[in-house]
């Protein structure tokens, strides 16, 4: 199977949803290993997985035996039952990734965001699907802007709902809008 094609792309991307985690550096290839030694008990190397994922050269074929591991890493039989999965579904499914829901928050929780390049804020929850920007670094949000947002979901952008900036009148506002956000935690 290519691994350029859609449904080696879609493995990669539940993977990392998985380990709430992208992969992109030797260190993340190690904790992937690592990991799947861990829950499945089966040995792959990082080099392989470097080349499924495109961090060095390598074949454009990935071997079935990789897909079946990283499959049976997911909770499936195999990479056919994978795939059976995929025809299956109707493009609808649960979120795995981290997030965090607003109507899990208390008045006054804080969490913090980044994004790529390098922006980050910190927001406090105000109520109500309500946040306001307490700091905010090399980004367009500036402290004191306000939002409504129902669910932050790491690796995906952010859609914020009556933003509202330096007294302009609301707008819809995507945060992330390329590659989501790369951080979410909530402060304590």
């Amino acid at each position: 199977m290519k691994k350029t094609s859609p449904e080696v792309l879609e493995l990669k991307k539940q993977v990392e949803a998985r380990l709430n985690r992208r992969i992109k550096t030797p260190k993340d290839f190690l904790f992937l290993r690592s990991a799947i030694w861990d829950i499945n008990h089966e040995i792959i190397s990082a080099t392989t997985l470097k080349r499924l994922w495109g961090y060095i050269q390598g074949a454009d074929e990935t071997r079935c035996s990789t897909l079946d591991i990283l499959s049976r890493f997911l909770d499936f039989k195999d990479w056919e039952d994978y795939l059976n999965h995929i025809d299956q579904s109707d493009g609808s499914n649960p979120i795995r990734s981290f997030h965090i829901s607003s109507d899990t928050l208390k008045t006054g929780d804080r969490l913090s965001i980044s994004w790529k390049p390098d922006r980050r804020c910190i927001l406090r929850y105000l109520g109500n699907s309500e946040f306001v920007v307490e700091m905010a670094e090399n980004s367009k949000l500036q402290v004191g802007d306000t939002f409504s947002a129902t669910l932050f979901i790491l690796n995906e952008p952010l859609y914020l709902n009556n933003y509202v900036h330096d007294g302009n009148p609301p707008v819809p506002f995507v945060v992330g809008n390329r590659d989501g956000l790369c951080e979410l935690k909530q402060i304590i």
